[in-house]
């Protein structure tokens, strides 16, 4: 086969012009020599082509001129089908397989081709193809067949790389070491990534940045860190990716004095600072606590994308300041999904499910992008908080039952809150038995619906089936479990799975006393509780003291009482609660002079009982109302409507009334 020269192809400067390929205001680019420039038409309609129907053009004239017999322009028409966005792989595989004798750039082309599309078994069958061929591979050969392998998830494919690469002699070259490297790193195994890492004579930035970013990716934070310090001892100066990575694990550490030690760094050796790397900044203040630091990041940034002003809402929301979030998310200039969900989480997890609820209703309504996975489970929460099943369902019915969104065990486990938390656990036990992969989480969901719901027998039950099934209970897992125990009066099993519970590398916490002391007190023991309260090497806390006051009040216990009562008073003055409960328990005694006393301390401590209220939904809006309300803008028209069913109910009475007369 003939074959044209480079050169033939090529000059100093372009002659041509071709405005018929140059409507499109971005071209795409794939020179790889920058300095070349081309001349050939037929090059030069390749290099301006932006859409596979101009690309079937360019590819008719060159099997009409015999163009597609060359080499150089085949590859360059080739490199846009198989890589560009626009372009196409089907196609690509096509004109591939036209191509006589590819040369080693044409085959890099189609397997990087494969892999960006996200077709790795296609990728790596045809690096095998290379090797049974016997081309001569160069080491991006080995670079894009590694990353195949990584797509494949599967490591032996990938060792066969590595031994192909021993065999071949290019372990020694430090780019086909750092896709090894990243290959072990994507797929978990730190210690033959570590071990490629420690045999390398020549690390550069992305030796270090790969091992760095592999660590911190899979979990080993302190490592991560332990890297980077080893990095900073060398002679290999860090860049902004590099920095990404370890503000990412600092990020998941949480410790603010790690994340101020790495930021000196950073200003010590004068390093730009990209948009990417200021983002990474301020989500590792954002995530160590450090939100003042992270304001003073934003207020400083030039540049300021969605995520910088996400980073910033969740940065607020977490520290409690959630009117101050939801100001930042007012002014962003342009919002995404990831947006929505921060200030909606944002609400749920400060207790304000009505707020939460009443954005996702807005976001609904006014976001162009469907809400995703934490979205929802965001929303769910505020559900189980508010007792909105109503939303929960329609959700479940919008989103879920209508293959919206993937119904994943995260999502099941929200699911199963939000409808026991809103007073349907079958339907929550239904969707639990629908779950596939059930984790933890979704035992631990299940068995605390049924404890607040007093199915202590099918708590327990599940119980010892999660634990015959090798799952290892956690502090929460016992938390159902005790409290089951609690409703349903089980003293000896509670005693017995409190005990029990270091067995499971459990230690007993507040919360695990309190439901014990719930327990007791439940029955009547008050001697026996108050004697563990006494017993604990840690101070009791407000639920502690509570379980036992409310076990007084159900027995009778009054002086044990005013004595839990005082400790509660001590530690939250201000929770009128335990005014009331003290004066219930003295009341149902009675002891009048003490009702009198609980009353006094509540008016001296300006101490007001939370009125209770009642919400509904209409319309996707939410109303709330307490007794004898008259706030609401439309309080006339209710009342009427009110006084109107009130009438007809007793009309309907007399009605019936005047029936049974008659009968």
């Amino acid at each position: 086969m003939k074959h044209l020269q480079p050169k033939q192809f090529f000059s100093l400067r372009s002659r041509f012009n071709f405005k018929a390929f140059s409507s499109s205001s971005k071209k795409w680019n794939s020179n790889p020599n920058p300095n070349l420039i081309i001349t050939h038409p037929t090059l030069l309609l390749i290099e301006a082509c932006n859409s596979m129907s101009q690309a079937k053009q360019i590819h008719a004239n060159m099997t009409r001129t015999g163009l597609l017999f060359h080499l150089f322009p085949i590859s360059r028409l080739l490199s846009f089908i198989a890589l560009d966005r626009s372009g196409n792989l089907r196609y690509a595989n096509a004109l591939f397989s036209q191509i006589l004798e590819p040369n080693v750039y044409i085959w890099n082309t189609i397997i990087r081709g494969c892999v960006r599309k996200g077709f790795f078994e296609a990728g790596f069958c045809y690096f095998v193809r290379m090797v049974r061929e016997c081309v001569e591979m160069d080491r991006r050969s080995y670079v894009f067949g590694l990353k195949a392998c990584e797509g494949l998830g599967d490591l032996r494919v990938g060792e066969f790389v590595h031994c192909r690469i021993w065999k071949v002699g290019f372990v020694g070259d430090v780019v086909v070491r750092n896709g090894l490297i990243h290959f072990y790193c994507e797929n978990g195994d730190l210690s033959c990534a570590d071990r490629v890492f420690r045999e390398s004579e020549m690390r550069d930035v992305v030796s270090w940045t790969s091992i760095i970013d592999g660590n911190a990716r899979n979990g080993m934070i302190d490592e991560a860190l332990k890297m980077f310090d080893e990095m900073s001892e060398s002679n290999v100066e860090p860049n902004d990716v590099t920095m990404v990575a370890v503000f990412s694990a600092c990020a998941h550490k949480g410790d603010l004095r790690s994340a101020e030690r790495v930021s000196e760094f950073v200003m010590t050796k004068g390093l730009r600072f990209s948009l990417n790397m200021m983002n990474a900044m301020l989500d590792m203040y954002v995530k160590c606590g450090g939100v003042e630091k992270a304001k003073e990041i934003f207020d400083r940034m030039e540049v300021r994308d969605v995520f910088s002003w996400t980073s910033m809402i969740n940065g607020h929301a977490k520290n409690g300041e959630v009117e101050l979030a939801r100001k930042l998310f007012d002014e962003m200039p342009e919002r995404n999904v990831v947006s929505w969900n921060a200030m909606i989480g944002g609400y749920s997890q400060n207790n304000m499910p009505m707020e939460a609820l009443e954005l996702f209703h807005k976001m609904e309504s006014e976001a162009f992008a469907p809400p995703m996975e934490t979205t929802l489970v965001s929303v769910l929460s505020a559900c189980a908080q508010s007792g909105c099943m109503e939303v929960g369902q329609r959700i479940h019915d919008h989103y879920v039952k209508k293959k919206r969104i993937h119904l994943s065990t995260i999502l099941c486990n929200a699911f199963v809150d939000m409808y026991a938390k809103c007073g349907s656990i079958d339907t929550a036990r239904k969707i639990f038995d629908e779950t596939t992969k059930k984790d933890l989480v979704s035992y631990n969901s299940m068995i605390v619906a049924y404890a607040s719901h007093g199915h202590a027998g099918k708590a327990l039950g599940l119980f010892e089936h999660m634990v015959e099934l090798g799952f290892k209970p956690d502090n929460i897992t016992f938390v159902g479990i005790l409290s089951a125990c609690a409703h349903g009066g089980l003293v000896e099993e509670g005693w017995g799975y409190f005990r029990g519970m270091e067995s499971f590398g459990v230690t007993p916490a507040m919360e695990h006393y309190a439901c014990v002391i719930d327990l007791l007190g439940r029955v009547g023991l008050l001697k026996e509780a108050y004697g563990l309260i006494n017993s604990m090497e840690m101070e009791a806390d407000e639920a502690i003291w509570g379980a036992l006051l409310n076990g007084c009040r159900m027995h009778a216990n009054v002086e044990l009482g005013k004595l839990a009562a005082e400790k509660l008073m001590v530690l939250d003055p201000g929770h009128s609660g335990t005014y009331v409960l003290l004066a219930s328990l003295c009341a149902d005694n009675k002891k009048w002079g003490d009702v009198r006393m609980a009353r006094s301390m509540m008016r001296e401590k300006g101490v007001k009982k939370t009125a209770g209220s009642s919400l509904i939904e209409v319309e996707g809006e939410f109303h709330e109302f307490l007794v004898a309300d008259e706030s609401h803008p439309h309080s006339q028209a209710i009342y009427r409507v009110l006084d109107e069913i009130f009438l007809f109910s007793k009309l309907d009475s007399c009605t019936l009334n005047h029936i049974d007369t008659f009968l």
